[in-house]
Parts: structure tokens; C-alpha cells; sequence
């Protein structure tokens, strides 16, 4: 086995599942186009699996949030778990939306957020808030509630909580990227 292999075997073709089981794999492709990151492992419980990409895709296609906010939030969390995939994964789709290099790297770095948009310090700080403190503090809860309305924020905890346990997943397995992110990984 290889240093980048995952801890398990994977699951890299739908013809590695029972006939039965290999609709899953179609529906885990048609909602992100290819079966990577966590899949592969995931796919040792096919079920698990589709019933995770489906969750997925709603996050992090359908939802009310902004791409800018949706992918800030999930390097916070990648950050928070120091899960290279995630961040490797996420970082391009971050630029892609507007999350400006000072951002990311303030991120990257666990920096204070004096010198980051006060919008993209709010996300940060909520996501490290929710995932250091386990819980976060009224006045954080408030503004985010203003600046995302109760459906956002619901979507804003939603997205760290399912980024958090696919980080979980990454790190337990050794699921690696080929590339290194810009902090110590767990991996």
C-alpha cells in the first residue's frame, strides 16, 4: 500500500458493488460528477453513502447560502479538523467565488481576523466558535442571525456540521490529497 492510500480498501468503479447496490454509485456521480473524496470509503456502506452525497449535494448546491460564504465555511471547518482534502478540494472553489487571498490565508494561518471583510470574519468566527466551543456565543449567534436570517444560519451550522464529519471521515481514513494544504494535517 502506498503512503496516499486510505486506511480501508475503497471503492473506485461501480462494478466493485453488488448489482444491487450499484445505483448508489450512480447517485452519489450524477449529484457531483465523479466519486472522490470520502466516497470511496463511504462506499464500503453503500447506503451510508448515498444517503451522505445526497445531504451533500443539497449543501453545497442547492443551498441558500452564498458560494462565497458556503466555501468559506467549509475551509473554516476543513481548518478546524486540519483535513488536507477538504482544504486542497475547497481552497480553488473559494476563489472561484470571491473569498479573497487574505482570507484564506488567515484561515490557513488561524490569524486573527482584524484585517479579513467583516462579512467573511463573521462566518470564521462562527464555525470556529461552533466547532472549538462547541457552541457559540449570543452576541456571534445574533449577528449571524441578522446577517443570514434564521434559514441561513440553520444552513451556516448545517454546512460546518456536514463538512465536520467529512473531515472525520478523511482524517480516520488517511483519504490525502495529492497536493499539501498550507497547515499541518491530521493525515
Amino acid at each position: 500500500m502506498d503512503e496516499r492510500s486510505p486506511r480501508i480498501p475503497t471503492i473506485s468503479t461501480r462494478d466493485e458493488l453488488p448489482p444491487n447496490q450499484r445505483d448508489r454509485y450512480d447517485s452519489i456521480a450524477e449529484g457531483r460528477d465523479d466519486v472522490s473524496g470520502p466516497f470511496p470509503v463511504l462506499l464500503q456502506h453503500p447506503e451510508l453513502a448515498e444517503r451522505v452525497g445526497r445531504l451533500g449535494a443539497y449543501v453545497r448546491f442547492e443551498s441558500a447560502l452564498a458560494g462565497r460564504e458556503r466555501e468559506l465555511a467549509i475551509l473554516a471547518t476543513a481548518r478546524e479538523f486540519d483535513c488536507a482534502y477538504e482544504w486542497v478540494f475547497h481552497e480553488p472553489i473559494a476563489r472561484r467565488e470571491g473569498v479573497p487571498t487574505a482570507t484564506i490565508d488567515a484561515v490557513a494561518t488561524d490569524d486573527a481576523l482584524d484585517a479579513v471583510p467583516d462579512a467573511d470574519a463573521l462566518v470564521v468566527r462562527y464555525v470556529r466558535a461552533l466547532l472549538r466551543d462547541h457552541g457559540v456565543s449570543e452576541r456571534t449567534f445574533r449577528r449571524a442571525e441578522e446577517r443570514f436570517g434564521v434559514r441561513g444560519l440553520v444552513e451556516l451550522t448545517a454546512t460546518a456540521g456536514y463538512y465536520a464529519m467529512l473531515a472525520c471521515v478523511l482524517n480516520a481514513f488517511e483519504v490525502r490529497p495529492d497536493e499539501s494544504p498550507p497547515f499541518r494535517s491530521a493525515t
